[in-house]
């Protein structure tokens, strides 16, 4: 598979990625499919091959927050961990564009990384990436206001999508944000007005 070809970690191990390929299981998803539920076992780990899925904390009082963006090439270090040590998921995980995933069997994660230290070199790399996105988060809500973290999220769908047309509604941003969708949508008016987005049916264009 050339897309596990491309990724650094992997790249001076063939046989690591013909393991890969042999222990794991093709799915395709849809937008806004969920993957992995909060509080679920987690079997497998998930290497996205094409596509991109966020992964959401929800509060016992049923709000969200988006912690961060898995694109492909990159895997869930949540699900790492959570798997390894046989725990169930303190994270949500959901499709945000058309989504192709190989699952790793749990059980392989570990062998993987006595095995190869291309394996392990590959969940460093991500651990370390998601902890500066999780500064970054912990940043922004305690000294950014709203409006700049709404326009750093809308920033940050464009670039994924590679897009500045961005399909989506003021209740997911608001959920992504982790505030009320009536702030959202004053916040939007307001960038609108001052030329910065389009707004339209659950459609947001950035100008």
């Amino acid at each position: 598979m050339e897309e596990l070809q491309q990724i650094a970690s992997f790249k001076s191990s063939p046989e690591l990625i013909a393991k890969l390929q042999q222990y794991s299981i093709f799915k395709a998803y849809r937008a806004g499919d969920t993957i992995l539920n909060e509080k679920a076992h987690i079997r497998s780990i998930p290497i996205v091959i094409k596509g991109t899925l966020k992964v959401i904390r929800t509060e016992e009082d049923g709000r969200e927050i988006l912690l961060y963006y898995i694109k492909a090439g990159e895997s869930c270090i949540m699900s790492f961990l959570g798997g390894l040590h046989n725990e169930t998921s303190k994270v949500k995980a959901e499709v945000e564009e058309d989504a192709e995933i190989l699952f790793l069997p749990v059980d392989k994660v570990s062998l993987f990384i006595k095995e190869y230290p291309q394996w392990l070199d590959y969940i460093f790399r991500l651990y370390h990436k998601r902890f500066e996105e999780l500064l970054d988060i912990i940043n922004a809500i305690a000294f950014k206001k709203v409006d700049e973290r709404l326009l750093n999220l809308l920033t940050k769908k464009a670039e994924l999508l590679q897009s500045k047309t961005i399909n989506v509604t003021h209740e997911q941003l608001a959920n992504e944000l982790g505030t009320a969708r009536v702030v959202v949508s004053r916040l939007l008016k307001q960038l609108e007005e001052n030329k910065v987005v389009q707004l339209g049916r659950n459609k947001i264009v950035l100008l």
